[in-house]
């Protein structure tokens, strides 16, 4: 019994190819030359691989003789290499009020170090309720504290943003030289 499986495929191959002559590299990279689809595509089915079209922009397209299932699968496997290796961060948000007692923000700062030193980024927000609204200083007054005590860890992408209720800053992690 035949097994047929279908591979999403990005580049044309085999009968998919509408170029009447075609320059091949075969599968050690040896460059033959130019020659009919035809031949070309009966060279690969001899050699039970793909003719795959690399370069369709030229003046005589170029076709590679190779595995197309074998290539996709090590593209593929690149790939997810490559994601595995690049550094995701996360918001994290720690909200206070603009009249925070003192140990409530040592034990803030404390948390915010410690996310920032995870590699991610923290947005602090000072919300006003009511008539603290009128006393918008004294929330920027607290957030340029916490920047000043978490100043040897971080620094702040942008200075203080009044949003709405909110005041919030962003602090990223300081950058070694």
């Amino acid at each position: 019994m035949l097994e047929v499986f279908f591979i999403k495929q990005d580049l044309p191959i085999n009968e998919q190819i509408r170029a009447k002559e075609v320059q091949i590299i075969d599968d050690e990279g040896n460059k033959i030359g130019p020659i009919l689809i035809n031949e070309a595509i009966d060279m690969a089915y001899e050699k039970k691989l793909d003719l795959v079209l690399v370069a369709p922009n030229a003046d005589v397209p170029v076709c590679k003789l190779m595995n197309y299932g074998k290539y996709k699968f090590e593209q593929s496997k690149r790939e997810k290499e490559a994601k595995k290796k690049q550094k995701v961060f996360e918001l994290k948000e720690i909200r206070i009020t603009p009249n925070i007692e003192e140990h409530d923000f040592s034990f803030k700062c404390k948390n915010v170090k410690k996310f920032i030193e995870d590699g991610n980024k923290v947005k602090v927000t000072v919300r006003f309720r009511g008539r603290e609204l009128n006393y918008l200083k004294l929330g920027e007054e607290t957030l340029n504290k916490f920047i000043e005590e978490l100043s040897d860890v971080a620094l702040p992408e942008k200075k203080p943003i009044l949003e709405g209720k909110n005041m919030f800053i962003i602090l990223a992690k300081k950058v070694e030289k």
